[in-house]
């Protein structure tokens, strides 16, 4: 039997969700080019986007738009545990885990996989994400949480939730920019964990669990994280080529760079290298778009390697005053629209996936009695 290491190119279903053309640098979501999604549309567009495979109109927009801001609020014991857990100092992606799974109890109907009801709990996800995120940084530094903003979409309510004051106009429509480019990539690795655990008709809040898991390591979601601690590191322009030189020396990975799919530059990249620059402009704080853009031109000097998603999501994060810590979860803020467009794909024309294993361990042989060992 033919084995892909990684699964690598292996077609494990359909879908109409989102489409990769690696090999021209091509993302659409549901047809649309992600390009036009991300110049022309909205993160509440593309959520609806995701989940119904055509654009809002403008009162379906407006109507989701206000069941969103309905939603936001975390119910009492949730909230109660998030205090608990940043007042133990818990791990960010954890939180997000244990925070879901109490999301899930307090859902009497979360069992239920049936396309209403999952529905409903899919927009109670999307809505309370950033809710969850940004009530667990305030906790942790001792600050009281901010309610949710009436009249807010889910970028602005993020960045006031987190910061106490209603962001400017340059820093909303960066982080909308970023969540609509981070809120589906085809079968990757943590939504494919959700399409599985889903496949065994478990519902929307338990095959979300797994995603967070799978999104929480530093070659998926958590790399992010990682590009953002190298660019501190590196600290300053003039140090940023010997930097990369002694880590490819050393046959160090540098993050932010490659892509299992992409053999052309990852479009997600070609915008967030724009949006990072404008943004460290009008702040007049170019620091770490500078370093960012030195270490791309060195490793694409050395190993002609494009940068990723992540590589200029990091330094927008920063400039945005998310913690590094917290780059993974907003990932989430963002990437909950696509898991919860997947579960109710899935589920809608379900099979339970079951793929085989390569067995390379020794042929057959006789049981050896404990004594004659």
């Amino acid at each position: 039997m033919a084995v892909s290491a990684g699964l690598a190119d292996v077609v494990v279903g359909p879908t109409t969700i989102s489409d990769v053309n690696g090999r021209l640098g091509q993302l659409f979501y549901a047809g649309y080019d992600i390009r036009d999604l991300a110049r022309e549309s909205s993160f509440e567009e593309v959520v609806w986007l995701l989940w119904h495979g055509e654009l809002p109109s403008a009162s379906e927009l407006g109507w989701f738009r206000s069941e969103l801001a309905s939603h936001r609020k975390l119910p009492d014991q949730t909230a109660a545990m998030i205090d608990r857990l940043a007042g133990m100092n818990a791990a960010p992606m954890p939180m997000l885990r244990v925070a879901t799974s109490l999301l899930q109890i307090e859902d009497p109907k979360a069992v239920n996989v049936a396309e209403g009801p999952e529905r409903l709990a899919s927009l109670g996800l999307v809505a309370r994400f950033p809710t969850l995120v940004a009530r667990y940084q305030r906790r942790r530094q001792g600050q009281g949480p901010v309610e949710p903003p009436l009249g807010a979409n889910q970028a602005e309510a993020y960045l006031t939730m987190l910061h106490g004051t209603r962001p400017d106009e340059l820093d909303r429509q960066a982080l909308d920019v970023l969540l609509i480019l981070l809120a589906d990539h085809e079968f990757n690795a943590s939504t494919f964990t959700a399409r599985v655990i889903a496949a065994t008709l478990a519902d929307v809040y338990s095959a979300v669990d797994g995603a967070i898991a799978a999104l929480s390591g530093p070659l998926h979601g958590g790399a992010n994280e990682q590009v953002m601690r190298m660019l501190e590191q590196i600290g300053s322009l003039g140090n940023a080529k010997e930097y990369v030189e002694r880590q490819l020396a050393e046959k160090q990975k540098i993050m932010g760079f490659g892509h299992r799919v992409y053999k052309a530059e990852d479009p997600r990249a070609t915008i967030l290298r724009q949006v990072a620059r404008e943004l460290g402009e009008r702040k007049h704080d170019t620091q770490w778009f500078d370093v960012a853009t030195k270490v791309e031109e060195t490793v694409w000097n050395a190993k002609q390697l494009y940068p990723n998603v992540d590589f200029y999501s990091a330094p927008i994060m920063h400039q945005l005053g998310i913690p590094t810590d917290l780059f993974t979860p907003t990932f989430a803020v963002s990437r909950i629209a696509g898991w919860t467009a997947h579960v109710l794909e899935q589920h809608a024309n379900n099979r339970l996936i079951r793929p085989r294993g390569d067995y390379v361990g020794p042929a057959p042989r006789p049981y050896v009695p404990l004594s004659a060992r």
